[in-house]
């Protein structure tokens, strides 16, 4: 096992220090722990395995670049809810220790990627009801099919590179300097430089989404103002109501999720975190969990063509489990009951 500089306010910990970022001390906080793991990943990835089937399996929505957007977002969440689920319970409820630096920063590559993609394809979706609705004319222009899976593919390479370079080196055992308080092997500057992407990341969604209330506002105030038909304008307003009430959710799960996980980290750079707030750290985390399994709700379920797609899935299911009702065997069968009655 590689030696780094152990955090201070862990230095209680001697020998294995992967030890010291074991904070659950208690058999209940394990328990709660695996509990909402197992709850939250389980569903994120039957939401986002449902989205994807939904999308893909219908070829008039998965040609549309906005499905595109939200098909990366589900992958990233299920990548992200099940090398989270798996890594995080390993250590920290079945307290396994006994891997390599080398296995550590892959796992936490992996899952820095996930979740790093997951908000980049939610900028992305961002982006692209921005362009919709501030340049609506040249919409079908500028967002292609090909531009799409150019960003996206920009996207997942860039948040690989920059998720795993302290797998490529920048990591506190290299550069002997000392660790993060809350990540075993990570140097705190790339910490620091993580959380400012994230944030960058974050502040660019929240900007977008922002300028499409504005933008919906708008179009309420112009219907009112050039007084257009009743029935039009009532189908317009209720369409920016929802428009609202579906971005002021997203806003609102985007700030409850992360902000929890992000103060605290860049509190540990700046000051000593006690044994109670990295407690706090390691519940908060499965809160970026939550946020996966809700973004299918929001971004895919809510939209008519998923939806009419998802009832068509269900009425095809029904029609087959009644036509098996229905078949000569079971007819036989009913039959044979009843001559036997």
């Amino acid at each position: 096992m590689d030696t780094c500089r152990i955090p201070e306010n862990a230095s209680k910990c001697s020998g294995n220090t992967m030890e010291c970022f074991m904070v659950l001390s208690t058999q209940a906080q394990k328990i709660s722990i695996g509990i909402l793991c197992g709850l939250f990943g389980t569903m994120c990835v039957f939401e986002n395995s449902l989205v994807l089937y939904l999308i893909f399996s219908s070829p008039g929505i998965r040609r549309k670049p906005s499905y595109l957007f939200i098909g990366s977002l589900a992958l990233a969440d299920i990548l992200a809810s099940i090398i989270f689920v798996c890594s995080f319970v390993n250590f920290h409820v079945f307290n396994k220790a006994g891997f390599s630096k080398e296995v550590f920063l892959l796992q936490l590559g992996g899952v820095n990627t996930s979740f790093s993609a997951s908000l980049s394809s939610l900028l992305l979706t961002a982006l692209d009801r921005y362009i919709s609705i501030s340049r609506p004319s040249e919409y079908k222009l500028l967002m292609t099919r090909k531009r799409a899976w150019t960003a996206l593919g920009v996207l997942w390479v860039t948040c690989a590179t920059i998720a795993y370079l302290p797998l490529l080196g920048w990591n506190c055992c290299v550069l002997d300097s000392a660790c993060s308080e809350l990540f075993p092997f990570v140097d705190d500057s790339y910490l620091s430089g993580w959380i400012c992407f994230t944030m960058v990341l974050l502040g660019c969604i929240v900007y977008a989404y922002a300028h499409v209330l504005w933008r919906a506002r708008q179009h309420v105030a112009y219907m009112e103002k050039h007084q257009a038909p009743v029935g039009k304008q009532n189908t317009r307003m209720r369409m920016d109501v929802m428009l609202a009430k579906t971005l002021v959710m997203v806003l609102a799960v985007l700030t409850l999720c992360w902000s929890p996980v992000l103060v605290l980290m860049i509190y540990s750079i700046f000051a000593r975190l006690s044994d109670h707030l990295r407690k706090v750290f390691a519940f908060c985390s499965t809160l970026c969990l939550l946020n996966s399994m809700v973004n299918p709700i929001i971004y895919a379920l809510r939209s008519k063509e998923l939806s009419s797609s998802l009832r068509r899935v269900f009425s095809h299911f029904r029609g087959q489990l009644k036509a098996s009702e229905e078949s000569p065997e079971a007819e036989s069968t009913h039959k044979s009951s009843v001559i036997e009655t």
